[in-house]
């Protein structure tokens, strides 16, 4: 794993520090790294929702669509 440093103003350190304490996280670098998955997750739905709005409709959101999207999400069984 690679290192990085950052600087940050007392205010923001102490912040960090407290979260840290109340969330239970270990370190303040496991309290960084889940803000970085976190933005990195936002920026994906970001892309998947820009992609869907530039897409084409495929027909009418009524209750069959969402049936149908339902059945689709829900995990298959192993057989």
């Amino acid at each position: 794993m690679a290192t990085m440093n950052i600087s940050l103003p007392d205010a923001l350190r102490d912040f960090v520090e407290h979260q840290v304490a109340q969330r239970h996280y270990s370190t303040s670098s496991e309290y960084v790294r889940e803000l970085i998955r976190k933005d990195q997750e936002r920026l994906r739905l970001r892309a998947l929702l820009l992609a869907g709005l530039e897409s084409e409709p495929t027909g009418p959101a009524d209750p069959t669509y969402f049936d149908a999207l339902r059945h689709r999400a829900r995990p298959r069984e192993r057989g």
